[in-house]
This record gives C-alpha cells, structure tokens and sequence, in this order.
C-alpha cells in the first residue's frame, strides 16, 4: 500500500467514477483501476462495486475511505508543514552559547533576526564552552558559539570574531591608578576566576603561561560560576579577576570598575561558531549563521 493508491482510492470514492477519479489525479482509466486491483489485493478485500450507476463502496471500502483520508490529510499537512519550515514561515532553533556570547553577542542580534523571520522561534540554551559542545554532540543544540576551540573530532569550528580579555579591579584596589602593572606583581594579589570549562579561563591560563606566569602561581581565592558575580565579587574588593571586554564595558564607563594594563600581556581569544561535522543545518539555522557573518539566507555560497 502507498500514498498514491489512498490519493486513487479517495479520488474514485468521492467521485462516485473511475473515469473522474482519473480525471481528478491526472491518470488514465486503466492505470486508476490498477491501482484499485492492487490496493484491494493487498487489504484482501473488495472496496469498490463497478454498477450502473458508478463505483459505490463496499463496506469495506468504505471504512477504508474513512482511514485513507486521515492518511492524506497527514500527508498533505506533512507538505505544507515542511513548506512552512524552509521558508522560515514557521520553525523552532535551538542555540548554545557559553556565557560570554549568550550574554552579549546572541541577544544584541536576535531582534534583527528575528525582524527579519518573525516565524523562527528562538530557544537559547547557555553554559560554558565545554558543556555547550555536549549539548550540540546530544543534539539539545543545533549551533552553538563559544569562546574557545577543542581538538576533538567531529565538530566544525568556525572562526567569528575576537574578544579582548581585560584585567579588572574595585576602583579602591592597591594596584588602581598605578599605570601598567608588572606581570610578575600579580602573584602578590588575589584573584576571582571563572569556573573550570569556561572559554575565558582557558585563555587566560594559556596567556599567562606563554608569557612565564602559570596560573598556578596566581592566587585563587573564589571560583564563580557566571561573569555577573565575578564582577560583584571584584567590585566589593574580593580581587583581582580577567574578563571579556564586553562583559564590562558599562561597569568601566561609570567608574564602577577599572582595568589595569599589564606589562607584557595582552590577551585576546577567538569566538567560534561549532556545529557538528558533516550534519545538513537547518534553514532557521542556515538563516541566523547569515545574521552572524551578514549573509543572508540563499546567497551563501555551497
């Protein structure tokens, strides 16, 4: 039984006529009768009655007919449904974003997105970069954006923009106003740091290692597991503590907050856009990664 013998069946059945159940889907005459012989083999019984005064159910036919048209109908609303998926009239995206881009990057584009496919129902799932790449890996993401890149098989990282990490402090802190602090000063200081996974950790500890000070020798005097309460705990005097550029644009500008230049450092990380490797993205996806890199839906290149 296939799709195309219900699409006969239901056109001869409503019709009352194979002469217009094949006018109806475009066939001849004795191509719908053999997709009525076939279909009435594979059930084993008669569903329609060849009179004088048309093709009338059976019984049989006709609890078929009952089932065969929500069969169509499914399968039409299938079609439109689809439909209304690729041209972005009506669809659902699922994002992963670790902290720094859920925070700042993905909601300053969404109402442009959005604007622009009103039909897109965004749901934005947030962690750090590690526990993003678990989510796109389970499929609970379809994309994702992070701030640090992973040696593992089976993702695709797509490079979309740097990020200045700065080192910040509470306005009263010692080291505020003394000009460029020397690299080898901050182990005298306390420090607030993210949570082990975040992007901006990984990079600060790379920074710092390359330039001769693992951060080991820094200490550690809390763990946080947002920026939010890092900036909290550096501005009530709990310490020192790196973060993104964009996370503290405003705590800098009204004086809250302030960045110390360091001698000889400076650290800058690499936002990416992962997706797992080999996977066809959707057009809701298809469409935001436009909205990322200024392209738009269908004029990106194969």
């Amino acid at each position: 039984m296939n799709l195309k013998q219900l699409e006969v069946f239901l056109a001869v059945a409503e019709s009352g006529s194979f002469s217009r159940g094949a006018e109806a889907t475009f066939l001849t005459q004795s191509t719908v009768s053999q997709h009525i012989a076939a279909l009435e083999s594979e059930v084993g019984v008669r569903l329609l009655d060849r009179t004088s005064r048309g093709a009338l159910l059976t019984e049989g036919g006709k609890i078929l007919l009952e089932h065969a048209r929500k069969v169509v109908a499914g399968s039409r609303e299938i079609s439109k449904v689809m439909r209304r998926f690729r041209g972005l009239e009506e669809a659902e995206l699922r994002i992963g974003g670790s902290t720094i881009p859920a925070d700042y990057l993905i909601p300053a584009m969404l109402a442009s997105f959005l604007g622009r496919h009103p039909g897109v129902q965004v749901t934005l799932l947030q962690g750090d970069s590690r526990d993003i790449l678990d989510r796109i890996e389970r499929e609970d993401a379809e994309v994702g954006i992070i701030g640090s890149r992973f040696d593992e098989e089976g993702f695709t990282f797509t490079p979309l923009g740097r990020d200045e990490i700065r080192l910040i402090a509470a306005p009263g802190h010692p080291l505020a106003g003394t000009g460029a602090v020397p690299l080898a000063e901050l182990a005298n200081h306390g420090f607030v740091f993210r949570e082990r996974g975040s992007g901006t950790a990984k990079s600060v500890a790379e920074a710092l290692a390359e330039a001769g000070l693992p951060a080991e020798r820094l200490h550690v005097r809390a763990c946080l597991g947002s920026n939010e309460a890092v900036k909290q705990a550096v501005a009530t005097g709990l310490g020192l503590s790196f973060v993104s550029e964009l996370s503290v644009r405003k705590e800098l500008a009204r004086g809250e907050l302030v960045e110390l230049p360091v001698e000889g450092l400076t650290i800058a990380r690499t936002f990416y856009l992962v997706a797992r490797t080999g996977r066809e993205l959707s057009p809701p996806a298809l469409a935001f990664i436009g909205e990322l890199t200024g392209t738009r839906l269908g004029t990106r290149s194969a």
